[in-house]
């Protein structure tokens, strides 16, 4: 059959289609990198050329060119200036990034159906970054240092072919999850948690067995509802003409929709990662023990759905971005000896949302985003500050802070997906920007209402 019937068949554009082909191929590229022969260089050639070949036939040889830009960039600054490669990597990388969202319109190509290969320019961004405010950090007194920097910071700087194969290991730059460079150079190296020893090497077959069932049931899912749920709707006649509460119900299920897809693509990188050895993350301490994936998951699927606090959407939801935001923007904003506050969180959503495109929907959604978990901590103090005597009283709240999220969520997420000013503005108004009211009013009746329970003191414990 033609590509293009084969595409319309499951109702995608050719280009999707083609992505779609490389992007499952990936799976089999990553099982066979535990059989290449030759130690550690073999690996890294083997992990450089699958996923510049990969690359190439997903979106063309000019996304090779501009991930090239971005290992330039990177490399010549670790390279000539250790001290501030992190900042410099920071700030080039992105900036380069961004300047591709806007000449690509890589936004409107998305929500069109079409692909490019931003997408993966995003991934390798971060991947990028990291690796130079590790390098960085490999230079810093440990007392400067926090648990996470000691843990990841590269004292030698990693030599190219090393370099490339972290960006561009097996594909796993089409849709993460992001990793480390002491993770990755530790996996080929067979070092750290990849050492072999009197445990059995950890299985990967039902694991990923379960992750491609897993990605077979989104796309199922995925495919039944979202041409039921189209997002044109929102502000046509037909919608304009309902009522509040099913003008929110389609928002919800517009949301609900999209985030098969996602959950789909998070999927299969999980089957891959799984099937490389990269995703191992160590054994449990149960009996009889089992060996843990954390470092392939990207997503948890019940998790985001029945979220009980904002709070928790970014623990369940593209699991390693959100690690990455936390240990690259908001725990380094953060100065020693004090506490963090909403600037924290408004600038690292801000920082995520620049990383997305410059589309007025991102900004807007991840503003709202910082809004929705404040809203949600104070929601939280709420419920802390009630005393345990009144348990229906807490559950209550508790019901009100999964509510809450479920309906600012749903509010916020359709900026994120018709991306323009216009529209985002009127999908907002349809339903009364009850997603913006909300959070503020709970922020204001945080900072007011709710008074924190008297502390103890240290003296009167001890008497």
């Amino acid at each position: 059959m033609k590509m293009e019937e084969m595409a319309s068949m499951i109702g995608v554009s050719r280009p999707v289609f083609q992505f779609l082909l490389c992007f499952v191929a990936t799976i089999p590229v990553s099982l066979f990198h535990r059989f290449v022969p030759g130690g550690p260089t073999a690996k890294h050639l083997y992990a450089a050329t699958t996923g510049a070949g990969l690359s190439y036939l997903a979106f063309g040889l000019s996304s090779n060119l501009h991930f090239l830009v971005l290992i330039v960039i990177s490399y010549g600054s670790m390279t000539l200036c250790r001290k501030r490669c992190g900042l410099i990597t920071f700030f080039l990388a992105m900036g380069y990034l961004i300047a591709c969202h806007v000449y690509y319109m890589s936004g409107d190509l998305w929500k069109e159906g079409g692909i490019d290969a931003t997408g993966s320019m995003m991934v390798i961004t971060l991947k990028v970054i990291s690796c130079a405010f590790n390098y960085n950090d490999g230079s810093l007194k440990e007392r400067r240092l926090r648990d996470t920097q000691k843990k990841n910071r590269l004292f030698r700087l990693p030599s190219v072919i090393e370099y490339v194969a972290y960006c561009l290991c097996c594909g796993t730059h089409f849709a993460g999850p992001v990793y480390e460079m002491k993770d990755y150079l530790d996996w080929t190296q067979g070092k750290g948690i990849w050492t072999r020893s009197e445990k059995p090497s950890p299985s990967p077959i039902g694991p990923t067995v379960k992750a491609i069932l897993q990605a077979g049931l989104c796309m199922g899912v995925y495919l039944y509802l979202d041409p039921r749920y189209p997002l044109e709707r929102i502000g046509d006649p037909v919608y304009k003409s309902w009522g509040f509460i099913d003008r929110f119900s389609y928002q919800y299920m517009c949301s609900f929709s999209a985030r098969w897809k996602y959950y789909f693509i998070w999927s299969v990188s999980e089957a891959s990662m799984i099937l490389s050895g990269l995703g191992f993350s160590g054994w449990t301490n149960s009996v009889p023990i089992e060996a843990q994936w954390r470092g392939a998951k990207n997503v948890d699927i019940l998790g985001v759905e029945f979220a009980k606090s904002a709070v928790e959407i970014p623990l369940v939801w593209n699991i390693h971005v959100s690690t990455w935001l936390r240990h690259y923007v908001y725990d380094r904003l953060v100065q020693k000896g004090k506490r963090p506050g909403f600037f924290q969180l408004l600038a690292t959503q801000t920082v995520s949302a620049v990383w997305h495109g410059l589309y007025p929907g991102y900004i807007i959604f991840f503003v709202q985003s910082a809004l929705m978990i404040s809203g949600s901590k104070a929601i939280y103090r709420w419920h802390q500050s009630v005393s345990g005597g009144k348990r229906m009283f807490k559950k209550m709240i508790m019901l009100s802070n999964f509510a809450y999220t479920v309906i600012v969520l749903t509010y916020s997420s359709v900026g994120f997906m018709v991306l323009s000013l216009d529209e985002t503005i009127t999908a907002y108004e349809s339903v009364f920007y009850i997603g913006t009211i909300l959070p503020v009013v709970f922020i204001l009746f945080g900072s007011i209402m709710i008074k924190s329970k008297p502390h103890t003191s240290r003296a009167r414990k001890v008497k």
